[in-house]
């Protein structure tokens, strides 16, 4: 739907860009500008820049961009109607439309509160009748009931419609229930409980709301844990148990954990900084979630091979995304949790204290493929190990290694080296294989980066951009534009910019591309963003005067070269039609 337009100008005023995106990306200060590492990709190096005075956001890695309501639409995965009633929330605004009519944004929104009922009717089934089995459970992990309350842990009873029963009582449909996941629907039609005599986890996002479960049994049946189904609110890949609490740690890194317990264990035994994923592996999505709080993570999966594979993938992803990566080995017992209850918190706190280098793990692992007493072994020991450290960019990390390399194959430290610095060129070479087919691309860098827009007037585009800048950055010099529309612009998209800026500037308002998301797709805010943000330094009136000349002659050049056409068009119209045809 269409919002008033002081409606939408008072939004933006009221949740200023670098308070909304501060609340999902730590930003530095540089200049004007902020910036922080995207929270759209994983990525090592800030790209992403907020420009507070302009309310945009752009990234110069993944070329997304926008206002306050992009970033939002884009962080929340939520349309421009639901994206403005999110934000009229958070600002305590009452947003002008019909309160009944039905979107994504409200559908979460009663899913939230169904979830949070269910969370509590779990949590009070859990002091019960019939939960005496889950009750031992409990006490066998050696959960306190303070911990039990901090997580909100809850008891799925036996039956097979008591939570359907139960939120039937408080207004919720079943529908909702097949909706939020919590209910399942046969082939004939009728629906049951998903969640049947489990310990119950409320899964927490980082604003406080239950998006989902996940629930351990209590007897023989499978699967011994059952997660909620993906929904609109739960996303498994996006989302980690715990770090709701874990953000706020000051321990100084994270504990990536297998599964729920050790997460909770490690809570109780006071490392908050420990969480877990949702019953799927390691994803670029939870790294870059990580790498809102932390620069460091520490990695402790179970020793068996389905753990080793997940370290060696998990660390891969960490890495790209430029954490600090240590891997903790669980030395006399199987898990987290167990080696807390057999020796306590404080000789885990000396595990953690040597937990290995990344590398360190992955020499180790390296070794224990190859058997180092016989020649052949030791052979390809070294060139997989050389292959491994060649990939350090630090030099000093390939001579410390390099010597660990040789001590551990027992040859000299130099023929290491070679083999070291052998595999370092050879990636050296490809690097520069692949930055000159870059090289040899055609000069555009006027164009578009999105493909889908493109400039066939590079002269005038260039000035429209430019134009475009200047009045956002000095509004009064509107008034030199007059007799000037968007239809003269060679870009479509920089020309409906144009008008939109002109239409906010005579009702009154600040002319931004702050608010755009209705008029203008993703990929067009994304690139009209870059090119507002660009600093054009002092404005002065010759260089608009410029731009307008540019743009009006290009315009007229056009035009004329047009008119013979349309000319030539319409005379083989008439010649078609005196035949007959």
């Amino acid at each position: 739907m269409a919002f008033p337009a002081a409606f939408i100008d008072e939004l933006i005023q009221k949740n200023p860009i670098d308070d909304v995106v501060g609340q999902y990306v730590t930003l530095k200060r540089h200049g004007s500008n902020l910036f922080g590492l995207c929270p759209f990709h994983s990525e090592k190096t800030p790209s992403f820049s907020v420009v507070p005075d302009k309310g945009m956001f752009y990234c110069f890695g993944c070329q997304k961009g926008g206002g306050v309501i992009n970033f939002i639409m884009e962080q929340e995965s939520l349309d421009y109607a639901d994206a403005v009633r999110f934000l009229a929330k958070r600002a305590g605004m009452t947003v002008p439309e019909d309160e009944g009519r039905s979107s994504t944004y409200q559908r979460q929104e009663r899913l939230w509160k169904l979830n949070r009922e269910a969370a509590r009717y779990f949590h009070d089934a859990l002091s019960g009748q019939n939960a005496e089995q889950v009750q031992s459970y409990i006490e066998r992990r050696g959960l306190s009931k303070g911990t039990v309350t901090r997580f909100g842990l809850g008891f799925a009873p036996e039956g097979w419609t008591n939570l359907i029963d139960a939120m039937a009582k408080l207004g919720y449909q079943k529908q909702d229930l097949l909706d939020a996941g919590l209910a399942v629907k046969t082939e004939k039609g009728s629906i049951y409980d998903r969640f049947r005599n489990r310990l119950m986890f409320p899964i927490i996002d980082l604003r406080g709301n239950v998006i989902g479960f996940g629930g351990r049994v209590m007897d023989d049946s499978t699967p011994k844990y059952l997660n909620s189904p993906e929904t609109i609110v739960f996303n498994k890949r996006k989302n980690l148990f715990a770090l709701n609490i874990a953000r706020k740690s000051k321990q100084g890194f994270l504990i990536l954990t297998e599964g729920y317990m050790d997460a909770i264990s490690l809570h109780q035994y006071g490392f908050d900084c420990a969480v877990a994923s949702l019953g799927t592996s390691l994803t670029a999505e939870h790294v870059t979630l990580m790498a809102k709080y932390t620069d460091k993570v520490v990695l402790t999966y179970d020793a068996d091979a389905a753990g080793q594979n997940a370290t060696q993938r998990a660390i891969a992803i960490l890495e790209k995304a430029g954490l600090q990566v240590k891997v903790l080995r669980v030395e006399g017992a199987k898990d987290p949790d167990e080696f807390l209850k057999k020796y306590g918190a404080d000789r885990f706190r000396l595990l953690l204290e040597r937990s290995e280098n990344h590398v360190e793990y992955q020499l180790q692992r390296l070794k224990s493929q190859f058997d180092l007493s016989q020649d052949e072994g030791k052979v390809e020991y070294i060139k997989a190990a050389a292959d491994l450290i060649a990939t350090r960019n630090s030099s000093v990390e390939r001579e410390v290694f390099g010597g660990r390399i040789a001590e551990t194959a027992g040859i000299s430290t130099d023929v290491v080296k070679h083999e070291i610095n052998r595999a370092f060129q050879r990636l050296k070479a490809q690097q520069k294989k692949r930055q000159e087919r870059i090289d040899l691309q055609p000069a555009t860098e006027i164009q578009p980066r999105s493909r889908s827009i493109r400039y066939s007037n590079i002269r005038s585009a260039a000035a429209e951009e430019q134009l475009l800048r200047i009045l956002v950055a000095e509004p009064s010099l509107f008034a030199k534009t007059s007799g000037l529309t968007g239809g003269m612009f060679s870009s479509p998209l920089l020309g409906r910019a144009f008008d939109h800026l002109n239409r906010l500037h005579l009702e009154g308002q600040a002319p931004s591309l702050s608010s755009m998301g209705e008029e203008f797709s993703p990929e067009e805010a994304s690139h009209l963003s870059y090119v507002i943000s660009k600093d054009i330094g002092p404005v002065k009136e010759k260089e608009l005067m410029d731009c307008l000349q540019v743009i009006r002659s290009e315009y007229e050049k056009q035009q004329s070269q047009s008119v013979p056409d349309l000319l030539a068009a319409r005379a083989r119209y008439q010649r078609t039609k005196g035949m007959g045809g």
